[in-house]
């Protein structure tokens, strides 16, 4: 059975994090709350988790996961980015955008498109996930929590837990999230590409 935790959306209780950061560090899959909508997070490096977020969500192998980042110094451990780009991603930064860069040595290769060796970045605005994220000290390794056959995403807590029970080890809860993914974008080509229009505001980007 998966652990729950209710969170305090403003002020996060540093025990509760700290818990749930020990989970991910053990291996475990949870279930958490983003500037966008919810979604399934794992440790970087954690094979397992990411065959578990593979088969909730029915996932192939051209999905692009996601390094969820605290800060920019983070974010470039992980992905080559120039000049150029990097302004833009700084200004929309952070915020509901998710990045697809080349990856650096430092991204497994489970994580990265099989044939572009590129993977999906962000630095999230959401006080709960960028405590967890200061706890860890690393990235997340996250996709969004939308289950196969679904339109939308999962947006209550309870619901999650009670669906997900055994598939996921824990479920953090930090009231009503979104239902509208990240707005992503596309750098890797050396154009600027919008592959999915979502919560973060696209035309600067056009």
């Amino acid at each position: 059975m998966a652990r729950y935790f209710d969170v305090h959306p403003e002020n996060p209780q540093p025990r509760i994090i700290s818990a749930v950061a020990d989970s991910i560090r053990s291996g475990g899959l949870v279930a958490y709350p983003t500037d966008s909508c919810y979604a399934l997070g794992c440790k970087l490096g954690n094979r397992e988790g990411i065959d578990r977020i593979r088969s909730i969500r029915n996932l192939d192998d051209r999905h692009h996961f996601t390094l969820i980042c605290q800060n920019f110094a983070q974010l470039g451990q992980f992905v080559q980015i120039d000049n150029d780009v990097f302004r833009a991603v700084k200004a929309a930064t952070p915020g509901s955008y998710t990045f697809i860069l080349p990856a650096t040595k430092e991204v497994p290769r489970q994580l990265q498109h099989p044939k572009k060796r590129t993977v999906g970045v962000r630095i999230p605005d959401h006080v709960v996930t960028q405590a967890l994220l200061a706890e860890l000290g690393e990235p997340l390794v996250s996709s969004t929590l939308l289950l196969p056959g679904e339109a939308e995403p999962m947006t209550q807590g309870w619901e999650i837990k009670e669906l997900l029970d055994h598939v996921v080890d824990a479920v953090v809860d930090s009231g009503d999230c979104g239902t509208e993914p990240t707005t992503v974008i596309d750098f890797s080509s050396g154009e600027t590409e919008i592959l999915r229009r979502g919560a973060g505001d696209p035309t600067r980007f056009e």
